[in-house]
């Protein structure tokens, strides 16, 4: 009997739990051998006391190692208390088996470090792309690449939330509304809307690519909570759409990091992926770009690649793929290259700005007031680096000719 402890029995939680009692006897004929959950940790047992798995749930941690545990499965989310249960389950030389992104951004190199000492495995391929395989290929079909760069759409909340704004000329409080109606954003929508969420998920997987240890609070990070239709009408006005974009590139023995809203054509890998789907994009220097795409949260899909890591632990797989370096590597935040974006600036002096960026830019387009419909605002199209783009800007808001700006890149093709 493999016998498994479910820390956690949420939305991804029980559908693991539903994945693990619907296969149970996968590997009756292989290895004569039987799934079986022997407990599952709740916080609230009042809330599962019709459960038909009642019996088999606690809200006592010590209850989870008193009988025989052969893998633990955290599905809690979150630090605490997850980081201290996963450390334990470690160094008690269980296996564990995660969907934390936010426990393997942050501690991921030490839990690794203590599954390796105890000869146990942490596996977390859902803590990346939910039902998106992806470091296993990363990690094994590609191992021959050195890999170049990664282009993502990382989460399904605010893809869901950008795809209503444009399809349906919603606000973004409305948009925002909507996709918690139907699950797909908390209560606390924090870490997905301001980008924490991807952020963390690019930092997994660029460690892991690049092989090197990378701190997804040293990238570049903004939301989407200041997007709003006038943003889609200018990408539709060129043929493109907005995605928060996950993108991170090996330059030299650096790398650039940054989760920010982008313009990408409409009919382009990732202009394509609308709703809670999600998509990533790997380019090796030997397979050239590569795609994954799918859903990228949800009870089953994130379910499937946790039951996939709970197999790999089983028959033994060799977890080369599970390695995050020790030597860190310096992440640079502003794009080098020239490239065109879309600036809006409030500001009162509307012609005077006007004159000042059409100075300070060789390439200008400036929308008309009829298409900005705001006489305290400058929407335009500038092309350049972004640390001078920044300057200007800084300079203009400084010498309190306007309020305040704001910019999205556009990247065209991706």
């Amino acid at each position: 009997m493999i016998s498994i402890a479910m820390l956690g029995y949420g939305v991804v939680g029980s559908g693991v739990a539903e994945l693990i009692n619907t296969n149970r006897g996968i590997f009756k004929n292989s290895m004569d051998q039987e799934l079986s959950i022997s407990s599952i940790l709740v916080r609230n047992l009042e809330k599962y006391k019709d459960n038909k798995n009642n019996r088999l749930i606690t809200n006592d941690i010590e209850d989870i190692f008193k009988n025989k545990v052969d893998i633990v499965v955290e599905a809690m989310g979150g630090l605490d208390p997850s980081y201290e249960y996963v450390k334990r389950s470690l160094k008690n030389k269980k296996h564990v088996v995660t969907a934390n992104k936010d426990l393997i951004a942050e501690h991921g190199n030490e839990l690794l470090s203590i599954a390796r000492e105890n000869g146990v495995k942490l596996y977390f391929e859902a803590a990346v792309g939910g039902g998106i395989p992806i470091l296993k290929p990363l990690a094994e079909c590609l191992l021959g690449n050195k890999i170049e760069n990664i282009k993502a759409v990382l989460n399904g909340t605010t893809n869901f939330i950008l795809s209503k704004i444009e399809k349906e000329n919603m606000s973004y409080n409305e948009a925002l509304k909507l996709a918690q109606d139907y699950g797909y954003a908390e209560a606390n929508p924090e870490s997905d809307v301001m980008g924490y969420d991807s952020a963390r998920k690019l930092a997994i997987l660029s460690s892991i690519a690049f092989n090197k240890k990378v701190h997804w609070k040293d990238m570049f990070i903004e939301g989407i909570t200041d997007i709003d239709y006038k943003d889609f009408l200018v990408a539709k006005d060129k043929g493109y759409t907005i995605k928060l974009l996950c993108m991170s590139n090996k330059v030299n023995d650096d790398m650039y990091g940054s989760v920010r809203p982008v313009m990408v054509k409409k009919n382009s890998t990732l202009g394509i992926i609308e709703n809670e789907n999600n998509a990533i994009l790997v380019k090796g220097n030997a397979v050239g770009e590569v795609s994954f795409c799918g859903k990228g949260a949800g009870m089953l899909p994130t379910a499937s690649s946790v039951f996939a890591d709970i197999v790999d632990v089983v028959t033994n797989k060799s977890s080369l793929f599970m390695n995050i370096a020790d030597d860190e590597i310096k992440v640079d935040t502003l794009i080098e290259e020239e490239k065109e974006w879309l600036i809006r600036i409030k500001t009162d002096k509307r012609i005077d700005v006007m004159n000042k960026i059409s100075d300070k830019f060789s390439n200008t387009y400036v929308y008309s007031n009829n298409f900005v419909n705001d006489e305290s605002e400058l929407m335009a199209i500038v092309k350049g680096k972004e640390k001078n783009i920044n300057e200007i800007l800084n300079e203009i808001v400084k010498k309190e000719e306007a309020d305040s700006y704001r910019k999205i890149l556009i990247m065209g093709e991706v």
